[in-house]
């Protein structure tokens, strides 16, 4: 049975290592593709999903078909303790037994209980292994089993992923012709990013010209105003200037006048203070 086992393994390593290399296939295969529409991501996924249910029904009968055999194989090799040989000799055991001491009935008894556990013994043995033919027989049955059951994923794979690459395919021309579509739509925002930008320049353009020109007129104007300020000014200052000078001759006149008065007054009182001086001597 230890030898059964080795070969089930195997088996089951050889279809597992083709269940990844269909797995990486089918990967690679969606791989391919970054964009999916709806439509079309569904049916991949159906096709996927039947292919799967196909694989695995596939590896249901391939271990059902397994234990079928294996239960074959442990019907057929076990037989009944009775009709099988002895592994030692009992007359050889009763004599010993005898010569030890036990009576006749008591070797008797010993020994058939030592030929029951020991066909006990090897039936347990056998329930865990087979012969050589028995298993080459299982072998063959296994590796017919497996052959069938690549036949079948060969025959999946032509179908089923033909449907995919085909599926693929379309999805391709599909994002070619968006991508086409997105370039065009760049293509055109680019345009028109472009002409507002360039209306927005004329724009911005225009804008300084008009308030360079503003600033100039008000430049201007403010020179205009000092220069009348200043004007004006100056006209004031010499109006001063004039008023200050006649003014200065009418203070010249007036003290001139004052000091005329004052003389005429001394003399006149020096005159009448003589006159009465004259009279008193």
């Amino acid at each position: 049975m230890a030898a059964y086992s080795l070969v089930c393994t195997g088996a089951c390593t050889c279809f597992r290592r083709k269940s990844r290399a269909c797995g990486y296939i089918f990967g690679s295969c969606c791989n391919r593709v970054t964009l999916w529409h709806n439509k079309d991501f569904y049916t991949g996924m159906d096709t996927a999903v039947s292919f799967l249910k196909r694989t695995r029904s596939l590896v249901r009968e391939l271990s059902t078909s397994i234990k079928a055999l294996q239960y074959d194989l442990k019907k057929m090799d076990m037989a009944k303790s009775e009709s099988r040989k002895f592994f030692f000799d009992t007359h050889a055991v009763v004599r010993l037994l005898e010569e030890n001491g036990f009576s006749t009935q008591q070797a008797e008894v010993i020994v058939n209980a030592l030929v029951r556990i020991t066909n006990s013994n090897m039936d347990v043995i056998y329930k865990d292994m087979v012969t050589k033919v028995q298993q080459e027989i299982m072998l063959q049955r296994v590796m017919s089993q497996i052959a069938a059951v690549k036949k079948d994923m060969i025959i999946l794979e032509k179908s089923e992923f033909s449907a995919l690459l085909s599926e693929n395919e379309k999805v391709k021309i599909e994002l070619l012709q968006l991508k086409m579509q997105l370039a065009d739509v760049m293509n055109k925002v680019r345009s028109d990013n472009l002409l507002d930008m360039n209306l927005e320049k004329s724009r911005i353009k225009e804008v300084k010209a008009v308030n360079e020109r503003k600033l100039l007129e008000t430049r201007t104007e403010m020179m205009e105003m000092s220069a009348e300020q200043e004007r004006h000014l100056t006209q004031t200052n010499m109006k001063i200037d004039t008023e200050m000078a006649g003014l200065k001759t009418m203070l010249e006149s007036h003290k001139l006048d004052t000091i005329k008065y004052l003389a005429g007054s001394v003399f006149t009182c020096l005159t009448v203070v003589l006159g009465f001086y004259r009279i008193w001597m």
